[in-house]
């Protein structure tokens, strides 16, 4: 089984920047790699992720703001996180699987139920 190990959270102002990285146990079998986000009182979320050919999908919510990318080399998988705002606060996971990660409608993403999850790392955002 693959494990994920996340970090790179922290506490900063609106408009700061972040980068998080999740480093991965076995880079084998895996087809696609995402990120997901859980703040109190909300569903998980999903908010970026990246499949084995490169290809990225992004929630509506960072599009424009986030960026998802992954080193093999390195077995980690990163999201750089700008113009944070206080509506980003939440505890950020990191996921992977042989198939896809997330399900995504109308600019929502959801995470499939199947994935497992490590100890994340916590994000806040202050005005």
């Amino acid at each position: 089984q693959v494990q994920l190990v996340e970090s790179g959270g922290g506490s900063v102002q609106t408009g700061g920047s972040l980068i998080l990285s999740c480093a991965v146990s076995r880079y084998v079998d895996i087809k696609s790699m995402g990120w997901f986000r859980y703040a109190s009182g909300k569903e998980r979320e999903g908010v970026a992720a990246i499949v084995s050919d490169g290809s990225t999908a992004y929630a509506d919510s960072v599009k424009g703001r986030f960026i998802i990318s992954q080193d093999a080399a390195k077995k980690t998988l990163y999201l750089q996180m700008n113009n944070l705002k206080p509506e980003d606060t939440a505890m950020y996971y990191c996921a992977s699987d042989n198939g896809s990660v997330m399900d995504c409608s109308d600019g929502y993403c959801i995470p499939y139920d199947r994935l497992s999850w490590g100890q994340g790392t916590q994000v806040t955002v202050s005005s």
